[in-house]
């Protein structure tokens, strides 16, 4: 049987249990180990399993828990919350100010966490009835939650660049610093616009009242810029530490975890039910990352054992003669497909034994393809009918918040964030500027 063919049937396997409802990582692994024995017969379905114990010696690893438990910690303990005060205090005096004020959370959730889930469990609990209740157009900000909680993937500590350093051999902190700059481009493109749109249509966010705005003390106003700079000095005292040498990647995220442990107790929130949600959440996280590593570990070795890669791109670049351009776009449509039924994980452990051999043959960097797959991910996950954010906005969001308005909500954001991937791609200097300049290039 041709590479070609062998390609088809894995995939094709895979993707018909996946739509069984099966978990992904038993999916992925039972296809590598039964296309391995099918292959090559008995004993074969050992070499995907030996394969799998490289991940003993990926310490960078350890640093997913540690990330996950210092967000949860944070979120769980109302810390969090303190900053969407600070941003409702010192925002609301401005035309569509509180809509500005979280997409300023959300950038600093995502600091926090590394995760979407985080940001959009807060923005949608949180932030979302205080804008309607202040008059905010309910679709206007149901999109702003939405899109802002997407930023969690892209800017560090984010996890899914940890996974994706992980399967793709690259190093975690250069790819944390390429996606900084991404991040915070797409929080500026989401902020202009809602400011515009405001300034056009004051009704969508009104200011706060002037009379509100009286009562509230400079006291006051100081009291919430401290409780909301307290999680950000958390956050950039465990970046510091990494950033000079003094600590370790791991040691870092360790730092933190301990540091917002601390915080919580400083502030008096931390009891034993809290302590139970974030150790049982980090639990379950750690343990889905973990077990979907393996799983495309057992995968990836046997498709490289039977040099389907190289076929295809023999395939791809000489028998179909498509530019590495065309072939670059391909890639990114088919994530924003995927994105619609999986999540970024499970995508990432499907395509990456195609995809990342084949970015490197065409000359482009896998650094830069990292980001461009995160922010791909981010589109995917506010895409209709079955984007993963559409789907929590729903389970957390009142009652009054339909799936309608939600579908609604999210089609300005979407261009949004095509603008920003196709501005990533024309100027790449946007991802690797940091990258370069910690490296020396």
């Amino acid at each position: 049987m041709t590479p070609e063919l062998i390609t088809l049937f894995m995939f094709a396997t895979m993707m018909v249990l996946l739509f069984t409802g099966q978990r992904v990582f038993g999916v992925i692994g039972f296809v590598g180990a039964a296309a391995a024995l099918w292959l090559w017969g008995k004993g074969s379905a050992e070499l995907p399993f030996n394969a799998a114990f490289q991940v003993l010696n990926w310490y960078p690893l350890i640093t997913v828990p540690f990330f996950v438990f210092m967000g949860f910690m944070l979120s769980e303990s109302g810390i969090a919350g303190n900053l969407y005060r600070m941003f409702h205090v010192w925002f609301g005096p401005v035309r569509g100010g509180l809509a500005l004020g979280t997409i300023g959370l959300m950038v600093v959730i995502s600091a926090m966490n590394g995760l979407s889930v985080a940001g959009m469990a807060i923005g949608a609990t949180v932030a979302l009835p205080e804008l309607m209740k202040r008059g905010y157009d309910k679709i206007m900000v149901t999109g702003v939650i939405q899109a802002g909680s997407s930023l969690g993937i892209l800017i560090p500590p984010s996890v899914v660049l940890v996974l994706y350093a992980m399967i793709a051999r690259q190093s975690v902190l250069e790819l944390w610093l390429a996606g900084i700059l991404p991040g915070l481009l797409m929080a500026v493109i989401f902020s202009v616009y809602v400011y515009i749109r405001c300034r056009l249509q004051p009704e969508l966010g009104p200011a706060l009242p002037k009379e509100e705005r009286d009562a509230i003390p400079m006291s006051e106003k100081l009291k919430t810029l401290r409780a909301g700079i307290l999680p950000l000095a958390i956050f950039g005292t465990m970046m510091g530490l990494f950033m000079t040498g003094v600590t370790s990647l791991i040691e870092s995220s360790a730092v933190g975890a301990v540091l917002a442990t601390i915080a919580a107790g400083l502030t008096g929130r931390l009891n034993r039910k809290i302590w139970e949600v974030c150790t049982k959440q980090t639990l379950l996280i750690s343990a889905m990352f973990l077990w979907i590593i393996l799983a495309a570990l057992c995968f990836s070795s046997v498709y490289d054992g039977l040099g389907a890669v190289k076929a295809i791109e023999g395939l791809l670049l000489n028998t179909f003669d498509l530019d590495p351009w065309t072939i670059l776009i391909l890639m990114l449509a088919s994530f924003i497909v995927m994105g619609m039924f999986l999540d970024d994980t499970a995508m990432l452990v499907i395509v990456a034994p195609l995809y990342i051999p084949l970015v490197i043959q065409l000359g482009f960097n896998p650094i830069w393809f990292g980001v461009l797959y995160v922010v791909t991910c981010q589109i995917a996950y506010i895409t209709p009918p079955f984007g993963y954010n559409l789907f929590l906005m729903r389970a957390m969001a009142p009652p009054e918040i339909s799936i309608g308005d939600i579908y609604r909500s999210i089609w300005p954001f979407f261009l949004l964030m095509v603008i920003t991937l196709v501005i990533l791609m024309i100027f790449p200097d946007i991802v690797m500027w940091l990258p370069n300049l910690y490296a020396g290039r």
